[in-house]
């Protein structure tokens, strides 16, 4: 039995996210974000259908998984200890200005990192009033 874990070939698959209207949040992520749908299922004993999003491919590239569930519970929440995910993109205010322009919520206004930094930063919410980050470093 080894004593050591070898992370060698590990990497972050996905993160999973659900929603309620699947066809909803891919829009937001396509048309708005500039992600591509890199897969989907619908899994009838599970009881959901599934799309896959993100930069690239799915194997290479850390994908978004928004799961749709077919009996969805009355009281959809996040809970209390969501946080956000984070998409570094080049240029935060011109992004910001499209996603003003198509009605997106922000919580955070597109601005500095901190006082004199290159560095910007947005907060939006997608569909379901999920935090997403934006970053540009330089």
């Amino acid at each position: 039995m080894p004593t050591q874990i070898d992370p060698a070939g590990f990497h972050i698959r996905h993160t999973m996210i659900r929603v309620k209207d699947l066809e909803k949040s891919v829009a937001f992520y396509t048309d708005l974000l500039g992600m591509t749908v890199m897969r989907r299922r619908v899994n009838d004993d599970r009881g959901e259908t599934v799309a896959y999003v993100g930069y690239g491919d799915e194997d290479g590239n850390h994908a978004l998984e928004i799961v749709q569930e077919h009996v969805q519970p009355t009281d959809f929440r996040h809970g209390n200890t969501y946080g956000h995910v984070a998409l570094g993109v080049p240029d935060v205010m011109g992004l910001s200005e499209i996603l003003l322009n198509a009605g997106i919520e922000f919580t955070t206004a597109p601005q500095a990192v901190r006082e004199g930094s290159p560095n910007k930063l947005a907060f939006i919410k997608d569909p379901d009033g999920y935090e997403i980050e934006l970053t540009e470093r330089h």
